[in-house]
C-alpha cells in the first residue's frame, strides 16, 4: 500500500476507531456468535451465519485501518506554507463560470469529508489547485467539462 499523509488529528482519530472496534465491537460480535451457537444446529442457524459475516467484515475493517496507520506519515503542520497551494491548506476559490465562492481544506484520502469541506488531494479539483498561488486561475478538468477557478486566498 502507498504511503498516506495525514495530520496528527486524523491519525489519532483512526487509532481511536481501531481501539473502539477491538475493545467494544469485537466482544459484542463474539457474544452474538456464542449466543447463536447455543441455539443448536449451526448448519441451519441464520443468526450464527449473520454474526460470522459481521465478524469477517469487522476484522477486515480493523486490518484495513491498521494497514493505513502502518503506512501513515504525519504532516508537520508547523511547516505548512501559504505561498502556494499544498496539502493541509485551506483554499478559497471562485468558480469563474457561476461566481460561486467555495472554501476547501486539502487533506489526505483518509481524512476527506465533503460535509466538512475537506477534499482529498487526489481529487481533480485539488490536483488542479496544488502549486498555484493566490490570484492564479486554475483550469480544471472535471467530469462535466473544464472549469476555471480563481484562487482568492490560501490559509492554514
Amino acid at each position: 500500500m502507498a504511503v498516506t499523509y495525514m495530520t496528527e488529528e486524523g491519525y489519532n482519530k483512526i487509532l481511536t476507531e481501531i481501539n473502539y472496534l477491538e475493545s467494544v465491537k469485537r466482544p459484542e460480535i463474539s457474544a452474538q456468535i456464542a449466543e447463536a451457537r447455543d441455539k443448536g444446529d449451526l448448519s441451519e442457524n441464520a443468526e450464527y451465519d449473520a454474526a460470522k459475516d459481521a465478524q469477517g467484515i469487522l476484522e477486515g475493517k480493523i486490518a484495513q485501518l491498521k494497514n493505513l496507520i502502518s503506512n501513515a506519515r504525519l504532516i508537520d503542520e508547523a511547516r505548512i506554507k501559504t505561498d502556494v497551494v499544498q496539502i493541509m491548506n485551506k483554499v478559497k476559490i471562485k468558480n469563474l463560470q457561476n461566481n460561486v465562492i467555495m472554501t476547501y481544506s486539502l487533506v489526505s484520502n483518509s481524512e476527506a469529508n465533503l460535509k466538512e469541506n475537506k477534499i482529498s488531494v487526489d481529487t481533480p479539483i485539488a490536483k488542479g489547485l496544488i502549486g498555484k498561488k493566490a490570484g492564479d486561475i486554475a483550469e480544471i478538468k472535471v467530469p462535466s467539462g473544464m472549469v476555471k477557478f480563481e484562487i482568492l486566498e490560501i490559509s492554514i
